[in-house]
Formats: C-alpha cells, sequence, structure tokens
C-alpha cells in the first residue's frame, strides 16, 4: 500500500507520525489482515528515509509515539516519528517476508 502526503507551508519542519496497521484491524472484525506490516518513509527523490518493522523496535520513535497517545495496538504493526522539512512524502506499506492482507496507513501531523 502506498500513502502519499505533501508538508507546505512556512512554518519550517512538521512533526509527522505515520503507523502501519495490520493486526489490530481483526479487533474491528475485518478479515484477511496484514499479520507483520513493515512501513518504510520515502522522500520526493525515492530515498528511503526512515524503515520500521516493530513499531518498539526503535526505543526513542516508540516513546514519541506514546506520549503522543498513538502507540499501535499490536506490537507487530509499524510506527515512525519523524520531523520532517516541507515537500512531498511516500509512506509504503507492505507485509514482512512477502505477507499479504488487509492493513492502513495513517499519517498524522502533530502541532
Amino acid at each position: 500500500m502506498i500513502g502519499g502526503f505533501i508538508l507546505g507551508g512556512d512554518n519550517g519542519n512538521a512533526r509527522v507520525a505515520i503507523r502501519g496497521i495490520g493486526p489490530s484491524l481483526a479487533q474491528v472484525g475485518l478479515n484477511n489482515v496484514l499479520a507483520d506490516p513493515t512501513l518504510g518513509l520515502f522522500d520526493a527523490n525515492g530515498a528511503q528515509l526512515i524503515f520500521n518493522d516493530n513499531w518498539m523496535d526503535d526505543s526513542a520513535q516508540a516513546a514519541a509515539l506514546t506520549a503522543y497517545g498513538l502507540a499501535p495496538v499490536s506490537n507487530e504493526e509499524s510506527g515512525i516519528f519523524a520531523t520532517l522539512p516541507p515537500g512531498a512524502f511516500t509512506a509504503i506499506l507492505a507485509g514482512k517476508n512477502g505477507g499479504i492482507g488487509v492493513g492502513l496507513v495513517e499519517v498524522y501531523n502533530l502541532q
């Protein structure tokens, strides 16, 4: 799944949280959910900026996601917290080891 977003304005860098959700979607009745999502963040030139498999793997990002109340429900889900300059970005949600299923990409612009 590919989710694109644009950060703009004259306020400089923006703090964003990006979540790759899969397993917890079963709790709301969805079937065939993405069991182990991975999440990559790319800039407008296609360069990978950040990659995350399980949201708790990076303790600093996990702490930031938790502080903003955005910690994913499942440890298998992915989460990225970043400070980004204005521009176009792409978040790519994929299944680990080629896994397939229903997933969700969420992007939050944090003030």
